[in-house]
Order: structure tokens, then sequence, then C-alpha cells
């Protein structure tokens, strides 16, 4: 998993509520386990129009959020079935941190196991970050994981909480693997041992 410590980058505004796993990612995605294409169906039937073309309205197609790395979103984000494909859709489109006042529980979850910095924040915090989000190509936001700041285009400052042993993994890239793979030696050295005591297992 890649590390996050500081992100730079266009922030997209999606001021909708109870944005849900099906509406990130639909149902017709979910036949593959592979982490990576999903990025192509990223909010799809928002993003495309019945006859496949793109929809110019939605914020994702317009010039200036094509290459977004931020979300800035309503309340309740990412609610609905526990599905994974969505935070692999997100990320794989390039979005690496969502913003919002809530999130569904799962969804949060699933957000720091796959590289991807959910923030949490009142709405009067969200309400400012989805003004600087609408600026379109000036809307460039600095997440800043160590300090716990997301810096907006004019250089007004917003703290946000974190958890502390999240932020260690995603500062770290570590996910539930990554993290078993730091105590390798001492499951070596019991392996080692068991086996010593145990030779006919």
């Amino acid at each position: 998993m890649d590390k996050f410590t500081t992100l730079t980058g266009i922030a997209a505004p999606m001021p909708m509520v109870n944005v849900d796993t099906d509406m990130i990612i639909p149902k017709q995605y979910l036949k593959t386990i592979a982490r990576t294409g999903l990025g192509k169906g990223l909010f799809d039937e928002m993003r495309y129009l019945d006859d496949g073309s793109e929809n110019p309205d939605f914020v994702l197609n317009k010039p200036a959020y094509r290459a977004a790395q931020i979300l800035v979103a309503g309340e309740n984000f990412g609610c609905g079935s526990s599905r994974e494909h969505a935070p692999w859709a997100l990320l794989d489109f390039g979005i690496r941190c969502v913003i919002a006042p809530s999130f569904a529980d799962i969804f949060y979850n699933n957000c720091f196991k796959n590289g991807i910095l959910p923030i949490a924040l009142p709405q009067e915090d969200v309400d400012k970050l989805m003004d600087d989000a609408e600026r379109g190509a000036n809307a460039t936001v600095t997440v800043d994981l160590e300090n716990q700041t997301i810096q907006g285009p004019d250089g007004g400052t917003v703290h946000f909480d974190i958890d502390p042993f999240r932020k260690h993994c995603l500062l770290n890239g570590l996910d539930d693997i990554g993290l078993t793979l730091e105590k390798a030696a001492s499951i070596d050295a019991f392996e080692a041992q068991a086996e010593q005591a145990r030779p006919w297992v």
C-alpha cells in the first residue's frame, strides 16, 4: 500500500448526501477481484449517458477536475453495501482523500485499508472546503496527515482528528498484511521454537 504523507491536489466538489457504494461503483463491476481497472466505472451512472458517452455535467468529467485527487462530499458518504470495490474504484481513478461531514462505518474502515484518507469534519468546515473546490482549476488543496491539517488555496487551514493507529498505518503504507509482516521476525522465531518443541506437527 502506498504511504500517505502530504497530498497536494485538485479537490472536486460533490455536494450530495447519502452517496452509496452502488453509486460509487455499480454492481456490474463487482465480477472482478482485481483492484485495478475499476476507475473507469467510478460513478458510472452519473458519469456516463445512456449511449455510453461522458456526461459533460458530471464534476469529474469537467476539464478542471479530471485529475482530481481529493473529493469534498456530503454527509453519510459510502453508505449502502459493504463492497470494498468502492475504495478500489476511487483509488484507481486517482482519489486519495475524501472529505465529508460523516461516512458509513464499513466504507470508512475500508478506505484506511486501501490507502485512502477519509476525513470527517464539521459541516461548516466542509462548506468552506466545498467553496474552495468549486473554484475549478484553482481548487488546489494540501492535506498534511502528519500535522493533521488541510490548507485551502487561500492559505486557510482546517485541523482534523484521526485515530493514531490509523494515522500510523497510512503514514507507513501498512495494510493488514503489512502490519503482520512487521512482526515477521517474531513469527519466524515462534515457528522455529514450535518446530523444535513439536517436530511431529
